[in-house]
């Protein structure tokens, strides 16, 4: 059973992971994307894949399955976001491997950076647990 305070965990959570990860993508995606469409990835591509790593996935794993759990987490995120990210703003337009590669890179990072963020404010007491 979740805590009670565990939408205001996920609401709170979702917001910096977007702030983080919204300023690494609008750094790193490739210049074929506008900024609107960088400022617009940040937000929808999180929102698309935050409510499966919190809501979906935890059930599935005990509580001592803490590592396995960020594992399937943290890989289903960045490769459903590059996905979806393919599909809404690659697919179609002229292929260009360097520029596709840089976004799943930029798409990666962005992930790998909200995510140590969140281990540090966990491991600093300042969230969750």
């Amino acid at each position: 059973m979740p805590r009670a305070d565990y939408f205001q965990l996920m609401l709170i959570g979702y917001l910096i992971t977007v702030a983080v990860e919204t300023a690494v993508l609008v750094m790193a995606l490739s210049r074929r994307h506008s900024p609107k469409v960088k400022l617009f990835a940040g937000a929808w591509l999180t929102a698309c894949t935050y409510p499966v790593v919190w809501l979906v996935l935890p059930p599935l794993f005990d509580a001592d399955q803490r590592r396995l759990y960020l594992l399937v987490a943290e890989t289903f995120a960045p490769v459903a976001e590059c996905a979806i990210f393919w599909f809404a703003f690659v697919r179609g337009r002229q292929y260009e491997p360097r520029a596709t590669a840089r976004d799943f890179g930029a798409i990666t990072l962005a992930n790998l950076c909200s995510f140590g963020l969140g281990e540090l404010l966990v491991a600093m007491g300042l969230f969750g647990k």
